[in-house]
């Protein structure tokens, strides 16, 4: 079985060479990839030069060369089998041992010019690729056997065969240089391919941290960030606005899923530009409906103010949307103040809500507002009555409360 170095380059490029995998495998494999090329190069000069010394060292010619046919034969049986524990575990066996075995055919440490040392590959690929635990008894060995090869070397040196002093040192620049290019070469590498792994974490943090708070307050997603521990607050006073578009589901009716869903993001987009100019929460969209507080999760004097300043843009939106879109919108809006409960429910999915009665009377207000109106009740009336100008609706019936007062917001004195 004759094995060129074209067909190991070749070998090797084909088994780094899959695709679909995850980046772990990737970087497993091209990290004993680097190591298996690195010793086969190490082991073509091996047999070259030692063959050229005569039949005498054909038994120490024979060691790399077993390297090579066990080597390509594992990788084989990993390409059919899809077993790359398997291969790894043959290539990490080969790279301790075969060193060894070198150095002792040779005649010990000053024969070989401490050959032995290019097995430390091993315990440095199963750091690389096993994990530090699992490469603790990779090095164990190493250490082992280099006891072995002391407490013996007495033996090997009495066996030894001649060497040439020139190929001796040219085994002693091979030994210190090229393992050393070759540590650096997969030192580099890994390092390359952990910084790559570390900017790509910083860039999947970035896009979390915002998606959190696309979903929850600033204050919550700390605390959430920080706990899982239940999260629940009573707030004295918010302003609670719900805003519904009118007959939507009639306006929509002959548009396709897509340009209805784009239809809606035009409208609930330009609402969340007001809600972040006004410093107001999002609490969630229902349909086509938008709920919105003042003084959540963070608590303010002018919740309700500002609450009644985004609704009054509210129109000039739906305006400019119906220009653009050729579909006419209009909203009913609701608008309540009081106390309210909020919190973080949920266990797999988490869902930042209000409730109390606060909440269900803004949500009743809407529900019995005139189209492209904005109702309001009489505790959002006694708030802004000396800034804002108010038309009476009068007593209207709201379900489980009986007759409530309620207003028409105008707009501002």
């Amino acid at each position: 079985m004759q094995i060129t170095p074209t067909q190991s380059v070749e070998s090797l490029r084909l088994f780094i060479g899959q695709l679909s995998e995850p980046p772990a495998a990737l970087l497993s494999k091209a990290i004993l990839s680097i190591l298996v090329l690195a010793e086969s190069l190490v082991c073509i000069f091996w047999i070259y030069a030692l063959s050229g010394l005569g039949e005498g060292y054909a038994l120490m010619a024979a060691v790399p060369y077993v390297y090579f046919v066990l080597s390509y034969t594992s990788l084989l049986i990993f390409y059919r089998l899809k077993r790359f524990d398997y291969f790894t575990f043959i290539q990490l066996v080969m790279l301790l041992v075969m060193p060894y075995f070198m150095q002792w055919l040779i005649g010990g440490f000053s024969a070989s010019s401490g050959v032995a040392i290019w097995a430390i590959l091993s315990p440095v690929g199963a750091l690389m690729i096993l994990g530090a635990r699992q490469s603790t008894p990779w090095f164990v060995l190493f250490i082992g056997l280099a006891g072995i090869s002391w407490y013996l070397n007495p033996l090997f040196a009495g066996n030894a065969l001649p060497i040439p002093t020139h190929l001796k040192d040219i085994f002693s620049v091979i030994n210190m240089a090229g393992l050393s290019v070759i540590l650096y070469i997969v030192m580099r590498y890994f390092q390359s391919q952990k910084a790559k792994v570390l900017d790509a974490l910083a860039i999947e943090k970035a896009r979390s941290e915002q998606l959190l708070l696309s979903i929850f307050p600033q204050s919550v997603a700390d605390s959430l960030k920080i706990s899982d521990a239940h999260i629940a607050e009573h707030h004295d006073a918010v302003t609670i606005m719900f805003a519904d578009l009118v007959d939507f589901t009639g306006v929509s009716a002959d548009m396709s899923p897509a340009d209805l869903v784009n239809l809606l993001n035009q409208v609930f987009s330009r609402f969340d530009e007001l809600t972040e100019k006004y410093a107001l929460e999002k609490i969630k969209t229902i349909g086509d409906s938008y709920m919105v507080v003042g003084g959540v999760p963070v608590s303010r004097p002018d919740h309700a103010a500002a609450v009644v300043n985004m609704a009054l843009e509210i129109s000039g939106i739906l305006a400019e949307v119906s220009a653009a879109t050729g579909k006419k919108l209009s909203m009913r809006i609701g608008i309540n103040s009081g106390p309210v409960v909020a919190g973080v429910i949920g266990h797999s999915k988490f869902s930042y809500d209000l409730w109390g009665d606060t909440v269900n009377l803004a949500s009743r207000m809407e529900q019995l507002a005139i189209p492209n109106t904005i109702q309001v009740t009489e505790a959002t009336y006694q708030l802004l009555q000396n800034e804002y100008i108010f038309e009476t609706r009068g007593l209207i019936s709201v379900k489980g409360k009986g007759e409530v007062l309620a207003y028409i917001l105008k707009g501002k004195r």
